[in-house]
Parts: structure tokens; C-alpha cells; sequence
């Protein structure tokens, strides 16, 4: 069987580099944690070769090819497929869980971008850690107990994002009363297959400043 490829973002500014896309690590930390071998493909996003054109018409990042020739652009969906296509360790989130930290990025950006301080985006963001933080205290010390699922390699790459950007731009960082998010964000960067595959923190910073300085 060919290998399993993944085409990821490469770093701005360095195209062989390792760049800086959450929803590109999810797919690598899955891959990781099964211990599947793969092939990493780097893309420079600001300058995309006709041969990923071809096979992500949109142009987006990740895009997984299982060795079968399909190729697959959605993070959600390639990470079903991998579940799918290697079963074991299983890293199946039950469904009551699936959603636990799901409004946290989306607030993240929403706070990061903000110019105002009365917006109330900042508080909308500590209601989702927090949220976060009983739920893990009540079933941690992973979204689903004891092991890691696919929940938590998801959310594990947009909270890395989260520290890193706002500590950089807004001088902040998740409060220290939070200490289940504390420990889980830890234990979550702490793993092998996370700094394996985690984006340097220049890269995730020259990543978003545009999006800040907008």
C-alpha cells in the first residue's frame, strides 16, 4: 500500500518549515497517536504549486491522501477517515462529549481581533474556558477521562494558538484560578506526539498578526 501523505502548511516566509495550521496539526497528532507513518508534504500558502491546485481546487490545507489515490480536504472528515481506516488506539470521543471546547477558538479569535475592551469579548472567552475547566475537573484529566481522543487533538492545537497569540498581542493569558485548563494544557503539549508536531511560536505569532493588524 502507498503511503499515507498529508499536505500541511509550511511557514510563512519559510517553505520548509512547518507552519502553523491547527486543523494541519489535528491531522498529524491523529496520525501520531496511532502511530501511523506518513508523509508530510509542506505547502507555502502564499505561493501554491499547481500540483496541490489540482488536488484542493480551494486552495485549503489539510489534505489527506490515505494511499488510495482520494484525497480528502477537511479536517473533520480526514480525521473520521483515519478513525476509520485505523481503528486502533481508538481515539473516539463519545457524541455527549464531542462538542465540550468547541466555541473556545471562535471566541479566541473574536477576543484577539478585538479593539475594544468593553466588548465583552473577552469575558464570552473566559465563560467557554471556564466551561471547559468544570467539565474537566467533573471528567478529566482529558475531554473523555483517562485517554486522549479526538476531541482533545483538536482543541489541544487551537488552545497552543490561544496562548501564544494572546499572551504576544493582548499581554494575556488564561487565568491562573483555571487550573484544570492549566494542567490539561500541560499534559496535552507535554505528549510526544505534540511537540513532534507543533508549529514554533514565531510562526503562530507572524501567523495571526495580520489577521490583528487588520
Amino acid at each position: 500500500m502507498a503511503a499515507v501523505e498529508v499536505c500541511v502548511k509550511a511557514a510563512t516566509g519559510k517553505p520548509d518549515t512547518l507552519g502553523d495550521c491547527p486543523f494541519s496539526q489535528r491531522v498529524l497528532l491523529t496520525l501520531e497517536e496511532k502511530k501511523v507513518p506518513y508523509e508530510v508534504k509542506l505547502v507555502d500558502l502564499d505561493n501554491k504549486p499547481e500540483w496541490f491546485l489540482k488536488i484542493s481546487p480551494e486552495g485549503k490545507v489539510p489534505v489527506f491522501n490515505g494511499g488510495d489515490g482520494e484525497c480528502i480536504a477537511d479536517s473533520d472528515v480526514i480525521t473520521q477517515t483515519i478513525e476509520e481506516k485505523f481503528p486502533t488506539p481508538s481515539l473516539v470521543t463519545p457524541v455527549e462529549y464531542a462538542s465540550v471546547g468547541s466555541k473556545i477558538f471562535p471566541a479566541f479569535i473574536t477576543f484577539l481581533k478585538s479593539k475594544d475592551a468593553s466588548d465583552g469579548s473577552e469575558k464570552a472567552l473566559l465563560d467557554e474556558l471556564q466551561a471547559l475547566d468544570e467539565h474537566l475537573k467533573a471528567h478529566g484529566p482529558y475531554i473523555n477521562g483517562e485517554n486522549v481522543s479526538a476531541a482533545d487533538l483538536s482543541l489541544g492545537p487551537k488552545l497552543f494558538h490561544l496562548q501564544v497569540a494572546l499572551e504576544h498581542f493582548k499581554g494575556w493569558k488564561i487565568p491562573e484560578n483555571l487550573t484544570n485548563v492549566h494542567a490539561y494544557t500541560k499534559a496535552l503539549f507535554s505528549r510526544e506526539s505534540f511537540v513532534k508536531t507543533k508549529p514554533s511560536e514565531e510562526h503562530v505569532i507572524a501567523g495571526w498578526a495580520p489577521k490583528v493588524n487588520a
